[in-house]
């Protein structure tokens, strides 16, 4: 009986350990692939679809330094650009090289292109992608308002004749130019170990080709569709950084959207190299037409601003410079409103100036040395409200009667000093006069003074 009550107490701890292990098996498995990214992990995503100058670079730059502030994963450069200003992207270039997490430079979406300045850029990236039907190329570097350098070794126009200068090498600073971004591509090309026969190609004979080609001569690394796709297939390749080979984990990765602010915004379409040109010319025409015609204030204002800008835009000032230049140039006219007569062209000129060179100024995001927005608002909004109220002073003084001079006697009260008819002396202000009066005159009588001719006042009765 004992041995059958133990065999049945065995039985029942089997039955009971068989479910526990049956419940056990039918729990899903937690994946703990070792290429699962941890937690966290984002990917920035910046669009650059326009010319590359300062704003631009500007932008991509803080994105980058953003990426590395948050340990991104990486950093996804959209790009669609005609190319744009040699320092601006030897500046993003230099950023690229030095960066401390991957940069993959992405030519999208369909239809676009990286041209010029964008070829050099995705040369430099350590991953680059293009969508299908996309092109990059002709990256020859053409000067501000002239023809780009032509090719020594390229053959004349049958079509078109040989003209005069056929078999003429190019000027010396066309040379130097060409051969200096020659090297420059090459050398980027040779770092990412991609195709250094069409980087130089595309500088010397202004070469472009399709996202296929560039594939299929090793130009870039793959071809996506969309971003998607690209960050799929970005999954565990790897890439070189300055501090050696990192994988790139990005199954499940957050993408995170960098967009411009207002003042980069702002400043991207004031560098526009067609902009910046066009500031360029009316600055020098507004400085000219001032000198032509001395005082005239507008042209000069508006030359002096737009000059400033313009050297900007096109990179021959600085930043700091350019900016301190223009905040310079708005304190003193807004200083010359005071003393010469413009009726409010050089105050608000000045305070046009004064605002954008503050807002070129603001080129750091470093706690104690950003320019305050609200400091910039304020003193832009008291000198505009110290112009109104001068503005206004003066037409109202306009507007007053005449206080000293002859214009002040005519209209105003004389006594008679005298009886006379015809002509005789009366007082005003304190003052004697000769006076003239078409009927007779008694001592006493209020005189009214109808005009002035030298020193005799005509009268009449002023009843």
């Amino acid at each position: 009986m004992s041995h059958s009550r133990r065999s049945l107490g065995l039985q029942a701890a089997m039955a009971l350990l068989v479910g526990f292990a049956g419940i056990a098996a039918a729990q899903p498995v937690p994946d703990v692939a070792p290429s699962e990214p941890p937690a966290g992990r984002t990917a920035l995503v910046v669009e650059i679809k326009d010319a590359i100058g300062p704003a631009t670079r500007e932008f991509f730059v803080r994105a980058l330094e953003r990426a590395e502030e948050q340990d991104a994963e990486l950093l996804i450069l959209v790009l669609d650009t005609p190319g744009g200003l040699s320092e601006s992207m030897r500046d993003m270039i230099r950023a690229i090289l030095s960066a401390k997490v991957p940069v993959v430079t992405y030519v999208s979406p369909p239809g676009a292109h990286a041209a010029s300045a964008g070829t050099f850029i995705l040369y430099a990236s350590h991953v680059a992608a293009m969508a299908p039907a996309t092109n990059l190329g002709a990256a020859t570097p053409v000067p501000i308002g002239g023809a780009p350098p032509r090719d020594r070794d390229a053959a004349p126009d049958k079509d078109a004749g040989e003209s005069e200068d056929a078999g003429k090498e190019p000027p010396a600073m066309d040379r130097k130019a060409l051969n200096d971004a020659v090297a420059y591509i090459r050398s980027i090309a040779e770092m990412r170990g991609r195709d250094p026969s069409f980087a130089e190609e595309s500088v010397t004979m202004a070469a472009s080709i399709t996202a296929n080609e560039a594939l299929q001569r090793g130009v870039i690394d793959l071809i996506a569709a969309d971003l998607p796709e690209l960050i799929a297939s970005l999954d565990g390749r790897e890439v070189t950084l300055p501090t050696g080979q990192v994988a790139l984990a990005t199954r499940g990765i957050t993408v995170e959207r960098v967009e411009m602010d207002w003042r980069t915004s702002l400043l991207a379409v004031l560098t526009n190299p067609l902009v910046a040109y066009g500031l360029l010319i009316i600055g020098i025409y507004g400085l000219l037409f001032e000198g032509y015609n001395p005082g005239a204030l507008v042209p000069g204002v508006v030359g002096g601003v737009c000059l400033l800008l313009g050297l900007y835009a096109l990179q021959v000032l600085s930043v700091n410079f350019a900016g301190l230049a223009l905040v310079v140039l708005g304190i003193a006219m807004m200083a010359a409103e005071f003393f010469v007569p413009s009726f409010g062209v050089l105050g608000f000129g000045g305070i046009a100036a004064f605002v954008i060179g503050s807002i070129v100024l603001m080129d750091t995001d470093a706690p104690g040395v950003m320019v305050s927005r609200g400091l910039v608002g304020g003193i832009a909004t008291a000198a505009g409200l110290a112009m109104l109220a001068t503005i206004a002073m003066a037409m109202r003084s306009r507007r007053r009667p005449v206080i000293t001079g002859r214009e002040q006697m005519v209209g105003g009260i004389a006594e008679a000093l005298a009886d006379f008819s015809g002509q005789g002396p009366v007082r005003i202000f304190g003052e004697s006069w000769n006076a003239v009066s078409a009927t007779p005159v008694t001592v006493g009588q209020r005189l009214r003074i109808d005009r002035v001719e030298g020193l005799t006042l005509y009268v009449s009765p002023a009843e």
